[in-house]
């Protein structure tokens, strides 16, 4: 046994969260994309048994009433509000991440454009996921405003009397980077402009603090770091005291405040409701209602997860630094703490490390074969090797096999 694996075993051992793991379907393989999607916790296949024969197979319509069906979006979301540092009563779940934004971008758009002429620009981050560029550029052209991309930590110099709204990532989705949530968003409040955060990368991993900052608008999926199963439903957080305001672009049925009332004229229904738009996506909502059961069964607060996840990606690092000959690969993640995600992403190409440039793999070709030896990440164009550290099922000994098959591998 080598050192590495001494302290791996030593950390295992000592882990407060480890006796969680057991609550996820997992195997020999070491999963390490849980932020892509996170592992099945063991329990929701029994649960989403029922959903489908029982409350669909005999309650059928009654399910709407009997079943919770009806106040699902809003009682999941209050499940989700204490993971993101919201009180209850501002999170609603349902539709995509993508159309989320959408909602947010748009009636962050209307209500700085409300308070005063002359909002006419919106700031996305340059460094952002696609879709919320696709999005943002399409909010712009409706809401008749200018669209300016800026680096997370350029925003600051950027905002200025005709910023209506910024649209910032939490956490880089290629890099783990960590951006100053609570600085970025009183800047863009002292500029007078509205702050819409994207949290997908950071819900379930580490604190956010929605409420302590004054974030105005919030989005994020559920299927990484909450494990609610692929393409389980995104959530839209408002503020309390925004919800009178909020002008949603898409106006549902269920979001009217009579929904059942059929009529022709739209009038929004108060609270978090407001973010509904049509029929909620029932057996995807219930599976993610299933899996956020972890969290409280097991008692596991979001402080615990944070400090395990940074101790994880500390010793990944340490045990790639130690296995993988100089040269080959370089980090991309931050490694100060206040700027680290839970992922860890390597920067690997051909050209790394003079010994082998030219012949050496590119990031693909050794995520493929990684893959193939039973460690999992996923790779980022052109050159990054993505490493996500779920700490509710992720292990040291996992972290320290990771970087033992990553050195082996490189060495082939």
């Amino acid at each position: 046994m080598s050192e590495l694996q001494r302290i791996a075993e030593e950390l295992d051992a000592a882990d407060p969260l480890a006796g969680v793991r057991g609550s996820f379907v997992l195997d020999d393989v070491t999963y390490l994309d849980g932020n892509s999607l996170g592992a099945l916790p063991a329990h929701v296949p029994a649960r989403v048994e029922d959903v489908v024969r029982r409350q669909w197979g005999e309650l059928r319509i009654r399910s709407w009433e009997e079943s919770g069906w009806w106040t699902a979006p809003e009682r999941i979301g209050d499940r989700i509000a204490p993971l993101v540092g919201a009180a209850a009563g501002q999170v609603v779940v349902g539709d995509s991440t993508s159309v989320n934004v959408f909602k947010a971008l748009v009636a962050a758009v209307r209500m700085a454009q409300e308070d005063g002429p002359g909002r006419d620009e919106i700031l996305v981050d340059a460094t952002t996921f696609p879709t919320d560029g696709y999005i943002a550029e399409s909010a712009a052209r409706m809401t008749g405003c200018s669209l300016r991309p800026v680096a997370p930590a350029e925003v600051p110099g950027a905002l200025g009397d005709r910023t209506a709204a910024v649209l910032l990532n939490h956490v880089d989705y290629r890099t783990g980077r960590l951006h100053d949530l609570p600085a970025l968003t009183a800047a863009v409040h002292a500029a007078g402009a509205y702050a819409v955060w994207d949290l997908c990368h950071s819900a379930g991993a580490l604190p956010v603090g929605l409420d302590e900052h004054g974030v105005d608008l919030a989005v994020g999926c559920t299927y990484k770091y909450l494990n609610g199963g692929p393409g389980s439903p995104a959530y839209l957080y408002v503020r309390r005291d925004l919800q009178p305001r909020f002008d949603s672009p898409l106006p549902g049925w269920n979001s009217h405040a009579e929904p059942f009332g059929m009529r022709s004229d739209y009038a929004p229904a108060s609270g978090a409701v407001r973010g509904r738009v049509g029929t909620p996506d029932i057996l995807s909502l219930l599976a993610l209602e299933a899996a956020l059961d972890v969290w409280d069964e097991e008692g596991v607060s979001v402080a615990a997860v944070r400090a395990k996840s940074l101790a994880l990606t500390d010793f990944f690092l340490r045990c790639v630094g130690e296995y993988v000959p100089d040269g080959r690969v370089e980090s991309v993640t931050p490694a100060a703490h206040a700027e680290r995600g839970s992922q860890v992403a390597l920067r690997c190409s051909p050209t790394l490390g003079s010994a082998r440039a030219g012949g050496a793999p590119g990031a693909g070709e050794v995520m493929k074969r990684l893959i193939e030896r039973g460690v999992v990440g996923d790779y980022r164009a052109p050159d990054v090797l993505r490493f996500g550290f779920t700490p509710l099922y992720v292990g040291f000994a996992d972290v320290e096999r990771a970087a033992r098959v990553l050195a082996r591998t490189l060495a082939d």
